[in-house]
């Protein structure tokens, strides 16, 4: 993981043609100075072709991921949050591994006021699996919207 201040130079994925890295691990996260440090408010992520890997069968899963975040001093920077999430795709880990991994990185990196990811897995055997996490209570002065991703309905 790499920071950046002001200087915006220092980002090595932004403007530049990249490969996907080929775990999650070796994926650079990029952040930049938060615009606003004063003021708390949400930025939004989603990522609804999220794809990872069944450890067990290698058999691909997919899933909806949105994540939720109030920045304190840092925001992440979105291509680089885009190619980290792509490294997935290769991953082999269960469904609530890939969904905390993704959080806990963002927030390794970040230090965020706060922060959630909701992960609406699509079924595989038949059941899905969702996967909700936040680091703590989120801050009264922000508005929060719904995620508004729909739980599996089956063929009803």
């Amino acid at each position: 993981m790499s920071n950046s201040g002001e200087n915006h130079s220092a980002l090595t994925q932004l403007g530049r043609q990249i490969q996907a890295a080929a775990s999650p691990e070796e994926a650079v996260l990029e952040r930049v100075a938060a615009p606003h440090p004063d003021k708390n408010y949400l930025v939004r992520f989603t990522a609804p072709e999220f794809t990872s890997l069944c450890p067990v069968t290698g058999q691909p899963d997919f899933a909806h991921i949105v994540i939720d975040y109030v920045p304190d001093q840092w925001i992440v920077e979105s291509k680089s949050l885009k190619l980290f999430l792509t490294s997935f795709r290769n991953h082999g880990a269960f469904h609530e591994a890939c969904s905390v991994q993704i959080a806990t990185t963002l927030v390794d990196l970040l230090s965020p006021v706060w922060l959630r990811i909701g992960a609406y897995w699509y079924p595989r055997g038949g059941m899905p699996i969702d996967v909700f996490w936040q680091t703590s209570t989120p801050p009264e002065d922000v508005w929060i919207p719904s995620q508004n991703v729909p739980t599996y309905r089956g063929r009803g």
